[in-house]
């Protein structure tokens, strides 16, 4: 069978994360939820996307296709009741659509054409931005469960102070030396090639996924992921980081998700608790307002290629766009567009040229290239986000 995974309707809920990719290439937990659903039904999936990132992400069609909703978390029983669909019958769980089998993925989906078969089980659906760090240690322990059950961890050097180790894995080539790692709240994963400098204070859950660093003397408070070849000092809580971007200096990160090839400057800080303690409103692109969360506690939503300088300094809930620049002193605006450059004193355009060319640097510094289709679906970005450009 081919399996798609796609967008769905959940795309616009999830910019600017999904601005460069697709829903299902968002990490949560250890995995993306594409690396979860391949794992889990041992193949290979495309995506069902916008037409402008299909330049990267291509849509395969077979005779026989079942498309499942790229926001929805795979486990052992929803698995069981994807591969079992027929063509014409759709999966229904909590009135969403989690997956139906078509001869032709791209034609208009109508449910009154299939058959419909309910889905009792839990379902795990990320619905808005900040269910990727609120929902993280949920995520986290599932996939935990799944990548170690029935294999041994590899040593773990005992120049460390381990709290709970039956709940700590460290897969081949990890480097772990005069830190302290407490699973007592929550697992922790340490992932291939990675290294944890000493000094660190690292309490579960916690996945550091390939070749990631931890630099020395960083405090981490979990939930909180680091994706591939991310680095990481100082604070961090409760935070997903997607992968190749770092925040490598003191200064403080919670409540946040940062996408990928970001940069945080050092002693930059964000605020996740309002000083009246009420409840936080975050940019909505759809309603173009700010909408209410219900959470207590979120910072920062980060774009993939933005960055800060350093002392940078946000305000609670605050949206940052793809590749924009922050680097003036004082609290810049809670909703910063993509390709934005400045900071509280004003904004401008970034500069598309300029913005390529630190975007080739630093892919070509973790040994990827800035290439067509990335320059393609960045101008696309920046062309579909212009609107809300009006400095």
């Amino acid at each position: 069978m081919n399996y798609i995974l796609s967008d769905g309707d959940s795309r616009t809920a999830l910019l600017p994360f999904t601005f460069t990719r697709p829903v299902a290439d968002i990490r949560i937990g250890i995995l993306t939820i594409r690396e979860k659903w391949e794992k889990w039904l041992q193949t290979s999936t495309s995506s069902l996307t916008e037409e402008y990132l299909s330049i990267k992400y291509p849509l395969k069609m077979e005779a026989e296709n079942i498309v499942i909703n790229g926001a929805v978390l795979p486990n052992e029983a929803l698995v069981g009741a994807v591969i079992e669909l027929r063509p014409k019958q759709a999966l229904i769980g909590e009135e969403k659509v989690i997956a139906f089998a078509t001869g032709n993925p791209e034609e208009a989906f109508d449910l009154d054409d299939y058959e419909r078969i309910g889905f009792e089980g839990e379902l795990f659906m990320i619905k808005n931005t900040w269910d990727i760090f609120s929902r993280n240690g949920e995520a986290l322990q599932a996939d935990f469960d799944f990548l170690t059950k029935g294999r041994k961890s590899a040593p773990i050097s005992d120049t460390n102070h381990l709290v709970r180790p039956e709940h700590i894995f460290v897969e081949e080539g990890a480097k772990i030396e005069y830190s302290i790692l407490n699973a007592a709240n929550g697992p922790i994963y340490i992932g291939k090639n990675t290294e944890v400098w000493e000094g660190s204070l690292i309490r579960g859950g916690f996945a550091l996924c390939e070749k990631a660093v931890v630099k020395m003397g960083a405090k981490i408070y979990g939930p909180t992921t680091v994706g591939p070849y991310g680095k990481v000092c100082g604070e961090i809580n409760n935070s997903v980081i997607f992968g190749y971007s770092s925040k490598g200096h003191e200064g403080y990160l919670g409540n946040s998700v940062l996408g990928e090839w970001c940069n945080i400057g050092a002693d930059s800080n964000n605020s996740n608790l309002k000083n009246n303690y009420a409840k936080v409103r975050l940019w909505n692109y759809a309603t173009e307002t700010f909408d209410q969360t219900g959470l207590q506690f979120c910072g920062l939503m980060m774009g993939d290629h933005s960055k800060t300088a350093i002392n940078t300094m946000f305000n609670t809930g605050t949206i940052i766009g793809v590749n924009s620049n922050i680097y003036v002193p004082g609290f810049p605006r809670n909703f910063i567009p993509s390709f934005s450059w400045g900071g509280a004193s004003g904004f401008r355009t970034y500069n598309l040229k300029a913005a390529f060319d630190t975007a080739k640097v630093m892919m070509a510094r973790r040994g990827k290239e800035f290439d067509e289709k990335e320059q393609a679906i960045l101008e696309h970005v920046y062309e579909a986000t212009e609107k809300w450009r009006n400095f």
